[in-house]
């Protein structure tokens, strides 16, 4: 596996977005013209397009797409590695801008320490049923997760197919599991991924050292590059642990599609 050395090099790290979310694809996942991922579950964030690189196939691969989820809630990601005019014939056929996600990077060797509370412990779990539910329990709220998911949730956890490029942490404290983060390694770049905080534990840096204890372990894994896609909540988190913004998604509803205008 060539090593990404340089922040800006976006392919990488683009890769490593797609295939991370591919992972969920516990349904379906394809990654042709076409890349998307269909967990069967019913949030939009758990179904996906990642990718389209053929703008002039739009409707067709917006049609497929419909027709592949069928009735399930998706969203359809536009980044740097989808077809220039995807956005346009995106939004002439009614598809709705539902926000932004920043892509940001930052050198292994170069982000900065931060400090947490002084009883916060962060370690890697395994994969058995107790600890992936405890760890699902703690990430979901943050994402607006509904309880009745947990079982599916820890279900698709434990049988992504992947799981030899992922180490899970968990940041425990006071006895109970406060925060998550997720280090998934593929196309020589370590992508971060489900960095949460109990609500009642936040701004308290926990966050912050959670996505510091995964970046050291790409470090000491000979990772050069961390990349990580950003909340509004989190971007100035990440800016202070050192890492930039190299990129964008834009993130669409689909839930009609028409002619291009």
């Amino acid at each position: 596996m060539t090593q990404c050395t340089d922040i800006a090099t976006l392919e990488p790290q683009l890769a490593n977005c797609r295939d991370y979310w591919l992972g969920w694809g516990a349904r379906e996942r394809r990654d042709d013209y076409l890349s998307l991922f269909r967990s069967g579950l019913a949030d939009g964030q758990l179904n996906g397009v990642m990718r389209l690189r053929a703008e002039d196939r739009t409707e067709e691969a917006v049609a497929d797409a419909v027709k592949r989820f069928d009735g399930l809630p998706f969203t359809w990601w536009v980044g740097p590695d989808s077809g220039s005019e995807v956005r346009r014939r995106l939004v002439g056929g009614g598809a709705r801008q539902e926000g932004f996600m920043p892509i940001m990077a930052v050198r292994t060797d170069q982000v900065r320490h931060v400090e947490g509370p002084d009883a916060l412990r962060v370690r890697p779990i395994g994969d058995s049923v107790e600890e992936l539910s405890d760890w699902v329990h703690t990430y979901s709220p943050s994402f607006g997760l509904p309880p009745e998911l947990h079982d599916d949730l820890v279900r698709v956890e434990r049988e992504r197919t992947d799981a030899g490029r992922i180490t899970r942490f968990a940041g425990r404290l006071d006895g109970q599991t406060v925060g998550t983060a997720l280090l998934y390694v593929a196309h020589g770049v370590a992508g971060i991924y489900v960095v949460t905080t109990d609500a009642s534990r936040r701004r308290r840096g926990i966050g912050a050292v959670l996505t510091l204890a995964a970046v050291q372990a790409a470090r000491e894994n000979g990772l050069r590059v961390a990349t990580l896609q950003a909340t509004g909540d989190g971007t100035p988190v990440y800016r202070r642990l050192g890492f930039s913004v190299v990129g964008e998604y834009e993130l669409f509803e689909v839930p009609a599609y028409g002619p291009t205008r």
